[in-house]
């Protein structure tokens, strides 16, 4: 049914433990996508279910063209099973889902609505949360305020997996942890254009949740790994050569107010200032220590961007009237 070459649409949708939900939403997707009129694919991916989800896809994969299944070995979470239908998807635009049947497919349109405005990620927001009140929107709500803050990116919800995405831009972007959350943030390091629509959170209908209060504590370290990503991971000695220099200035302050008593006022430092005189000593071994982790952090970040030829920047369009072999001309065209 599809040609890779002229594919649109990409549907994303990772299930673990859905066997109850995957033909529900099978058959509203293809009911939305169909009447689309384009060209599109769903791809299932399997998270390692323990229940009849594997089947049921089979199943479904059998009946239809338009279905790809990606299974995989055992349960890797949420973030390696999006990665993997993300490496697997060939749609111009790839749009990511849940399998629980909280993602409504018949807002779909309004993502294409949106994205055809010219942004690279239209990113959805449950406005009218149903979900605990203490054990997911307080927390979600606390999150989504400090990933604001810290990215710089003004969206109401990174959390939801309900998302559009340029294909070039999301296969670009690695992946690991929880860190599918923070796919918007991470994008804005390629000048990716964000956009937010908002969307239903339709009760859970069948089956069990498969997250709890404890991943927000997961949630707030990749947070802070995403913000060191995002800041410092091709200058590392900003950021530790910082409180490298505070501590090592501070214990040079100490140490100069510490010699002058002794040397000009005549005075037992050691007796009367025992405690400043071990700050002083602890803050300039901390600054030395943390000083020699940035230089060895800026060693290893150069190695790993020049061994590679990572590139430290990322190019949306080229436009030149050079049309030599050594310019393709397919790099004039913006992606």
């Amino acid at each position: 049914m599809n040609s890779p070459q002229n594919l649109r649409l990409s549907i994303v949708v990772p299930l673990y433990n859905e066997e109850a939900n995957a033909v529900p939403l099978y058959m509203r997707l293809t009911q939305v996508l169909t009447g689309l009129e384009q060209l599109y694919e769903i791809i299932f991916v399997d998270d390692g279910s323990k229940d009849k989800t594997p089947q049921v896809l089979d199943q479904i994969y059998e009946n239809d063209s338009a279905v790809r299944i990606v299974s995989l070995r055992r349960n890797f979470g949420q973030t390696a099973a999006l990665k993997a239908g993300f490496d697997a998807a060939g749609g111009e635009i790839v749009i990511s889902m849940d399998g629980d049947l909280q993602h409504d497919p018949e807002e779909i349109p309004a993502f294409l609505a949106k994205f055809a405005e010219g942004y690279d990620i239209v990113s959805g927001w449950r406005a009218q949360r149903r979900d605990g009140w203490l054990s997911r929107q307080l927390p979600s709500h606390m999150a989504n305020w400090m990933m604001a803050k810290l990215s710089g990116v003004p969206l109401h919800d990174f959390g939801t997996t309900f998302k559009a995405y340029r294909r070039e831009i999301i296969q670009n972007i690695p992946l690991y942890g929880d860190l599918h959350r923070f796919i918007p943030a991470l994008a804005t390091w390629s000048g990716a254009r964000i956009a937010e629509i908002p969307i239903s959170n339709p009760p859970r209908r069948s089956g069990k949740s498969n997250y709890g209060i404890l991943r927000t504590l997961h949630v707030a370290l990749d947070l802070l790994s995403t913000k060191f990503l995002l800041d410092y991971s091709t200058r590392p000695l900003h950021f530790f050569g910082f409180f490298g220099l505070m501590a090592t200035g501070t214990g040079t302050l100490i140490g100069t107010v510490l010699a002058f008593k002794k040397l000009v006022l005549h005075r037992e430092i050691m007796m009367e200032n025992g405690p400043l005189l071990f700050a002083m000593t602890v803050l300039i071994l901390a600054g030395i220590q943390l000083l020699s982790l940035g230089l060895a952090s800026e060693i290893l970040s150069r190695t790993y961007y020049e061994s590679q030829r990572k590139p430290i920047y990322a190019i949306r369009a080229i436009k030149t009237h050079d049309e030599s072999p050594s310019t393709p001309k397919a790099m004039a065209t913006d992606s």
